[in-house]
C-alpha cells in the first residue's frame, strides 16, 4: 500500500481533529483512510494518501458520544456505535448513512465479520447483550446474553472475544455465533479496559486499569503459553508504585507484535513470543486513549486525550487533545530472534 509517510519524519498531528477525546481508531483495509470515533458525537474519516497531516473525507453525526468504529471488508463502508444506543453505517464515497443496529443501552463496541460469504456486524452493549446484524435486515439476526455489561470486544477470523464488567471474558466461535464457547474470569485482578485478538485468532490480549496485560490462548492445550506482565507503571517510590490504566492494545498486521498505550501517556511496542519490549516511546503529555495500525503496518495512529482515569476534577480545557500518526520503522516492530509467530 502506497504511503506518503517516510521513516525519517517525526510523529505528525492529524489536522482538524475531533473536539473531544478519541474513543476508537480504525484504518480502512483498502486505503490509508482513518476512522476516528470521538466523544464529540462524531465519526470522522480522514484521507492520509494526499497529505501527511490528513484531509477530512467524510463525517457522520450521532446523538451522543461515538464509542467505537470498524470498517467493512470493502474499505468503503464504516460503522460506528454510540451512547445514543444506535450503530450507523457511512459510505465514504456517497456520504449515504443508515442506522444498522439498536440496543436498550449505549453500544460500547462494534465489529464486522463474514459468515457464509455474507458480511455481518456484531454489537456489544451496556445492556448485557451482544447482537448480530445482517445489514440487509432491520432486526437483529440473533441476540446473546452476556455475563455483564460489555466493556470491550474484538473479532479475528472465527474468534469473537467479549470482555464484560466483573472481569468476565466470553469466547465465541463464529461458526456457532449464538453459543458461548468458553467463559472465564480475567487473570488480571482489576477492571478490563481492552481486549484484542491475536492475528492468527489463537488467543487474545487483555489490558486492565492496574497497569498489567494478559495473554490467553483459546485452546486448553496451549494454556501453558498464557502469561501476564506489568507495564505502564512508575518506578516504586518509598515502597509505593503508581500504576496506570492500559487503554489500547493493537497488533501489527505483518509481524504479530503489538503495542500498548496507557493513561501514563506512554506507548510501547512488544514481542509477546519472546516476552520482550521492542520500543518505548517518550511520554506524549496526555493519556493514550486509542490506537491502530494501517493495513500494511507502516502507519501507527494513536489518540491523546483525557480518559477519566483520575475522575472529573482532572479534566480541564488545557488537557492535550490530538490524534498522532507515527511512521513505523521495520526494526521497531519486527520480532527479535527466531520465534514462532502467533
Amino acid at each position: 500500500m502506497a504511503s506518503l509517510m517516510v521513516p525519517s519524519r517525526p510523529d505528525i498531528e492529524l489536522a482538524d481533529g475531533p473536539s473531544d477525546t478519541v474513543a476508537a481508531l480504525a484504518f480502512s483495509p483498502a486505503a490509508n483512510h482513518l476512522a476516528v470515533a470521538s466523544w464529540d458525537s462524531k465519526l470522522r474519516i480522514y484521507d492520509l494518501t494526499q497529505s501527511h497531516t490528513g484531509q477530512g473525507k467524510a463525517l457522520i453525526s450521532f446523538d451522543g458520544p461515538v464509542l467505537d468504529c470498524q470498517w467493512l471488508k470493502d474499505g468503503h463502508n464504516v460503522v460506528g456505535s454510540s451512547v445514543d444506543k444506535t450503530a450507523r453505517l457511512l459510505n465514504i464515497d456517497t456520504g449515504a448513512t443508515q442506522q444498522v443496529a439498536a440496543h436498550d443501552e449505549p453500544i460500547k463496541c462494534i465489529r464486522a465479520f463474514e459468515v457464509n460469504n455474507t458480511e455481518m456486524i456484531v454489537t456489544g452493549s451496556w445492556d448485557k447483550t451482544i447482537k448480530y446484524w445482517d445489514l440487509r435486515q432491520q432486526s437483529p439476526a440473533a441476540t446473546v446474553e452476556c455475563k455483564e455489561r460489555v466493556y470491550s470486544m474484538d473479532v479475528k477470523a472465527k474468534l469473537l472475544v467479549v470482555a464484560t464488567a466483573d472481569r468476565w471474558l466470553q469466547v465465541v466461535n463464529l461458526d456457532s455465533p449464538t453459543t458461548i464457547y468458553k467463559t472465564v474470569q480475567s487473570p488480571l485482578k482489576w477492571k478490563t479496559r481492552v481486549v484484542s485478538c491475536f492475528n492468527d485468532a489463537s488467543g487474545y490480549a487483555i489490558g486492565s486499569v492496574e497497569g498489567r496485560c494478559g495473554f490467553q490462548y483459546v485452546n486448553d492445550k496451549d494454556s501453558s503459553l498464557n502469561f501476564t506482565f506489568k507495564c505502564h507503571r512508575d518506578a516504586p517510590v518509598n515502597a509505593t508504585t503508581k500504576v496506570y490504566s492500559v487503554n489500547a492494545i493493537s497488533f501489527h498486521p505483518v509481524y504479530g507484535t503489538f503495542s500498548t498505550g496507557g493513561a501514563d501517556g506512554t506507548l510501547h511496542f512488544w514481542d509477546k513470543d519472546s516476552h520482550s519490549r521492542l520500543k518505548a516511546f517518550k511520554p506524549v503529555g496526555g493519556s493514550i486513549t486509542a490506537s491502530a495500525f494501517n493495513a500494511d503496518g507502516t502507519i501507527f495512529a494513536y489518540g491523546i486525550g483525557y480518559d477519566w482515569s483520575k475522575g472529573y476534577s482532572f479534566n480541564n480545557p488545557q488537557y492535550p487533545l490530538k490524534v498522532m500518526l507515527h511512521p513505523v520503522q521495520e526494526d521497531e516492530c519486527k520480532p527479535r530472534g527466531s520465534v514462532k509467530k502467533k
